[in-house]
């Protein structure tokens, strides 16, 4: 009888160790930003006395970026035109969409967006930035 319980002790010792082998074998959770396509909202405020000629540069210098940065999947952008009055001075949004969180890190240092936020800190008052992973 002693020997019987030694063995059966001895066999839930062994499927412990193979069921926490299985489990270590898998692979991590992703990330939720792993999930899916990852949206980059800009919302920009210029200062009062911005010059219009800037203000129309800093357009295009975004509007440039998605082909100078390849992580870029797709782009849109616009000026508020909501009648609602919330906007909070903020006039211009920008939507860069990035297939994952991975085409964000390299967007964010790349020298073509760090070109173009040279150009806009002079006539930025304030800026908004939100990511996020689009829920279903």
């Amino acid at each position: 009888m002693r020997n019987a319980h030694i063995w059966t002790l001895v066999g839930l010792l062994a499927l412990a160790v193979v069921a926490g082998s299985l489990k270590a074998q898998q692979p991590a959770p992703k990330e939720k930003a792993d999930l899916g396509k990852l949206r980059h909202v800009v919302l920009l405020k210029f200062k009062d006395d911005a010059p219009a000629a800037e203000v129309k540069k800093i357009e295009e210098a975004f509007r440039a970026l998605p082909s100078r940065i390849p992580e870029v999947v797709d782009f849109e952008w616009g000026t508020n035109n909501s009648p609602e009055n919330l906007a909070d001075g903020f006039t211009h949004c920008f939507l860069v969409t990035f297939n994952d969180a991975k085409g964000r890190e390299v967007y964010l240092p790349h020298p073509a967006h760090k070109e173009f936020v040279a150009l806009l800190k002079p006539q930025l008052d304030k800026v908004l930035v939100i990511d996020y992973v689009a829920a279903d």
